[in-house]
């Protein structure tokens, strides 16, 4: 089965931070997609992606209003998008990442 990994996160961290992780998650049983999803909410880092889980996935969705580090999914397809699309859109978000229409993203020191 292949596997995604997210990231959801908002600035006050409560409600949309879950519904997003939710939507994503029940949108890739619906498309046979296991989904891991790290959320950053009030109460901190939950359910911390791990290198594992990170190097098994065929990608990465961002769903996110607050600013990610994103150095560890180097070489990972990765789509960044507003919290809102993360509750919106998953189908679509998933869809794209299996279809292969996304470059994987190139950690730069600054």
């Amino acid at each position: 089965m292949k596997k995604i990994v997210c990231v959801t996160a908002c600035p006050t961290g409560i409600a949309h931070t879950y519904m997003a992780a939710e939507m994503l998650e029940n949108a890739g049983k619906s498309l046979g997609v296991t989904i891991t999803c790290e959320t950053n909410g009030s109460i901190g880092v939950e359910n911390r992606l791990t290198t594992q889980d990170i190097d098994e996935s065929i990608g990465v969705i961002i769903a996110s209003d607050i600013r990610i580090d994103k150095k560890r999914f180097h070489g990972k397809p990765l789509i960044e998008v507003p919290i809102y699309k993360g509750i919106q859109e998953p189908f679509k978000l998933i869809q794209t990442l299996l279809d292969g229409h996304v470059k994987p993203y190139q950690y730069h020191e600054d």
